[in-house]
Parts: structure tokens; sequence; C-alpha cells
């Protein structure tokens, strides 16, 4: 029999199944994996995580060998993250990628196949082989930015979550991880020329408890920064799972903490910057990095520090929520206007972005921003991270600026996932999992040539009022389940999609994400221990705005 209806749970939808047919391919003690050359992150990947979860050595094929077989191989005529996995009536499964990590997306497929215990790492219990029925699966992502910001600077997240958090992006075919490292809350990266960033910048004594207006703290004091070696160790765990990492140091503003450290960062002529402490609320913080010479070479010795440990091709050096107050109020600030020829101080920001624009191209990299950096002109070469809603994209891209679309009224994922008391802490819009479902990266009417500058899209995570790995699993799960199928399959118009499909598929997504220990928000709403009664937040009526 062959059929183009799939008979899977596939979370992101494939662009084309055929099948089942007869026959297929068991996973069993005798199961030998081949390797081409270039495929062997893959190798390694399917060794350690389906080896652990089915307890079998999935050793190399010896010669004339005819035990079921998983081959790995590159076909350069597809794209190179496209892939097709065969499931053979002769006992064999072979992925073909266009590139490496087309490869390792194909090996991310075949471990959904094979069921939920394929996501443990252990047997849980003696089971009989498990059997794949033939099929072919071709399959290619729709944008080649599919990201994820995890805010690590709000509230910390131990190295070893980090690397969790790249196994899950990694399952639901997820390429970037944005890494929030520092803001007003916390300096997270070693930087060995400015030892006081951390010394000084990486803790605070206490945190507000809920959103800004809540009357409750938390006194534990909060801290904890990534080494060196803590970051290239991330970098090469996402590396082997074809993930970018790309590392976000924020200026000028979101820069209290650096300026804790080193006060002389701070406009000193109008603020006692000696006396300010690493902030421990939220919001919009008034204390902006001053604009002199020396700040310029200082944030240049940080991301010298930052290019040796992040090879990633993109830089964001943040460029939002600049409070201009301090600014307009520093003579030194208006001299400094006055002297580069500036018009006002939204030109000054400019100033700031357009200086790590050309620093960065300098150094063969990109400077990413959030759209705020549009503000006073765009720096040349800059890339978009459209976030306040799709405008600032829009405009970057019709004027030939790349971009990543994550506008926070559709894919902020700190926001609440459903009305009611029962939503811990409710931050922002509702915005379901089929809410985001039915997110769309392209605007509609965007001209042929700009939307060829939408280099993908980002769901962002802002830890606020996550404070640790529980609460963040909650806020993101499932929802980045749908994100994860929005980025990566050709799907039809939000109206269109088939809602009912991906609610049938993800019944089978919950178990993996059981498997995988994630602490996700059931369809049924939270569990007791999930909720978070009496702490304010600051939940939005209505349906958002599509601004």
């Amino acid at each position: 029999m062959t059929s183009e209806t799939p008979d899977h749970d596939l979370i992101p939808l494939p662009a084309r199944t055929v099948g089942p047919h007869r026959g297929g391919f068991p996973l069993d003690h005798r199961t030998t994996l081949s390797a081409a050359p270039g495929t062997e992150t893959t190798e390694r990947w399917l060794r350690t995580a389906l080896g652990a979860a089915f307890a079998l050595p999935l050793r190399p094929p010896a010669d004339g060998d005819d035990a079921p077989a998983i081959r790995l191989r590159l076909d350069g005529t597809l794209a190179p993250e496209a892939y097709r996995l065969d499931v053979l009536a002769d006992r064999a499964v072979e992925i073909t990628g266009g590139g490496p990590a087309g490869v390792f997306w194909g090996a991310q497929t075949l471990r959904q196949l094979l069921g939920p215990e394929a996501f443990r790492k252990a047997p849980t219990r003696n089971r009989p082989p498990v059997t794949l029925a033939a099929r072919t699966i071709e399959d290619a992502p729709r944008f080649g930015w599919r990201g994820l910001l995890l805010d690590v600077s709000r509230h910390f997240m131990p190295k070893d979550d980090v690397l969790r958090y790249l196994d899950l992006l990694a399952a639901h075919k997820l390429n970037v991880l944005h890494l929030h490292l520092t803001d007003d809350q916390g300096w997270r990266i070693e930087i060995e020329r400015h030892p006081r960033l951390t010394g000084v910048g990486a803790r605070r004594a206490r945190t507000k408890w809920g959103h800004r207006a809540s009357p409750l703290w938390t006194e534990t004091p909060h801290g904890g920064f990534y080494t060196h070696d803590d970051i290239r160790e991330i970098v090469a765990y996402a590396a082997d799972r074809h993930v970018t990492v790309v590392p976000e140091i924020d200026l000028p503003g979101h820069a209290q903490a650096a300026i804790a450290a080193y006060p002389e960062l701070g406009n000193t002529d109008i603020v006692d910057t000696a006396a300010l402490t690493v902030w421990d609320t939220w919001g919009v913080n008034p204390n902006v990095l001053a604009p002199t010479e020396a700040v310029l070479r200082f944030y240049e010795g940080v991301f010298e520090e930052v290019l040796d440990l992040f090879p990633s091709p993109f830089v964001h050096v943040g460029g939002d929520e600049c409070p201009k107050d301090q600014w307009k109020a520093s003579p030194a600030a208006q001299a400094r206007i006055h002297e580069l020829g500036l018009a006002d101080e939204d030109e000054l920001q400019s100033w700031f972005i357009r200086h790590f624009d050309r620093w960065l191209a300098a150094r063969g990299r990109r400077l990413i921003g959030w759209d705020e950096i549009l503000e006073g002109g765009l720096a040349e070469g800059a890339a978009v991270s459209s976030w306040r809603g799709y405008a600032g994209g829009i405009a970057a891209a019709e004027a030939g600026h790349d971009v990543v679309m994550c506008p926070e009224q559709h894919v902020y994922l700190d926001h609440r996932q459903a009305p009611g008391e029962d939503e811990p802490v409710p931050i922002g819009y509702v915005r379901t999992l089929e809410d985001v479902y039915r997110f769309e990266p392209v605007p509609p009417g965007l001209a042929p040539e700009a939307a060829a500058r939408v280099l993908g899209t980002q769901a962002n995570v802002w830890t606020e009022v996550m404070e640790n790995r529980s609460r963040v699993d909650y806020q993101v799960f499932p929802r980045l389940a749908a994100f994860a199928e929005v980025a990566w399959s050709a799907l039809p118009a939000p109206e269109a999609r088939d809602h009912a499909d991906f609610e049938r598929r993800m019944r089978a997504h919950y178990r993996r994400l059981d498997a995988l220990g994630v602490d996700y928000r059931p369809p049924t709403g939270p569990h007791p221990w999930q909720r978070r009664p009496g702490v304010l937040g600051r939940p939005l009526e209505g349906a958002p705005p599509n601004v």
C-alpha cells in the first residue's frame, strides 16, 4: 500500500510523506549505524540518544553485515538543511541530508517515529524490538533562522539548564539560541579584562517577586555567571546539534549592572553612579551608558572576548528601551552631540549602534539589534529583531535590511497562556497554543523583495517572573512546539491552518515532553504546584494589537 496520508504524529509537520508501505525496519541489538564523511555529529548524537534510550550499541557494520542498518549520507543536490528519510522494506533506514544539519534534522524525525521511549535517557522496561513501517519523508525548513531567546540575565539559568534547552531546541528543529547575557539585573558572562562585571555585576541583593508593582520581594541574593569555559562548552554542545548561539550584550541602555561594577561608564556629571547597585526590580531603567570614547573602548574590550567565544556571524547589541533623559540633562552628553554634529539624543543612540556596527563588520561579524536601532537612522549592514510589532521589521526589510520577526504581541512566551486566576504571575495578552500556531512571521502585503529579507522568526522568553527552570518550562511549553512548526513548515495562511490536526499530533508530543521531563502547561490548565496565588502580574485584556 502506498499513501500520502501520513500515519505519524510528527512535529514540525514535514513537507511530504509517502507511505506507509509493507515491510520496514526493526531497531534492535543487531542494528548497525554507518556514517558518511560529514555526518559525524549526527552519528555521535544517535549513539548517545537512541543508544541510551534503547540500551543499544548501534555498532558500525562489518563487511557483509546484513543486520538492520541506519545509514547517514549527504546529497549536495538538496538544500543544506533539507533531508530525505527512507525507511526501506529491506530493513534499513537511510537519512540523506543536503548538509550535516539536514542529516541531523532527519535524525530528529527518526527519533519521533520511534515513539516517546526514544526521548528517555535509559530504557524503562523490556520491550520487543521497535519496528517502523516503510515510508519516505522529504522535508526542508521554511526559514533559516528559527530561534528562541532565553533571558538568563533577569533570572540566571545554570549551565546545565542551558544545555538542556539546546537539546529541547534540537528536538523541535530550532537552530538559534539567543542568549540575553547582560541587563540591569545581572551580568552573566565572564570578561577577564573587566573582572568586576561579574565580581559585582553578576549578583543582586534581592529580587522583586512578581510584576514591578507587586509589594512582594525575595530577599535571597540572586546571581551567577558563565565562565569562558562554560561558554565554550555551551557553544560546542550547540554546534554538535547544529544550533547557533547568538550572544546579546546590551547597550547603551539596560546597563545598570555594568555601571554598578564600573561607575565611570555612567553619566557621572548628573548621577552619583558610585551609589548604584545591580537593579533588583523590573521595568525600563533610567541609567544608561555615557557617550564617551572611554565607554566605547571598554565595550570594544568586552566584544573582543565575546567574539573569541562565540563563532556566530551575528552579535546582538540590544539597543532597546534606552531612555534619553540623562543625556538630555547631561552637559557632557550635550557637548558630545554638538561635537559629533548630531541632531538630537535619538541620533546619539544611533551613533552608539553605528560605531559597533562598523567595529563588528571590520571583524567579519554582523550587528543585530532590537527595532529601536531604527531610531535616528539604521546602521548600515545591521539586522533588526522586530519586537514591538511588525512595523519595525517591515520598515527595515523595505529599506534592504535583514529582519528576524519576533513581535511581542504574538511570540513573547512570557505572556500568559489563558485568562483566569490560575495562570501563574500573568503577564501580557493571552496567547494560547492555537494563537501561536496561527502566527505568521511574514506580514501580508510585504513585497517579495522585502519578504526575502525576513531571515526567520524567534520566540522570546523574558524571565522577570520566571525564577527557575520549571517556571521557564511552563511558559515555553507546549507553545514552543506550535512555534517550531510555524518556523519550519510551509503552512497555509493562518486562518486555513489545520489546528485540529496539530492538536491530534500534540497528544503524542505531550508524551515526548513527559519523557524529556518538561514541566509544560497541561491543556486543561496548570497543576496546583504551577500556580502562584497572590503574586501580582500585569495581564492585558482583549486581543493584542497587530502593529
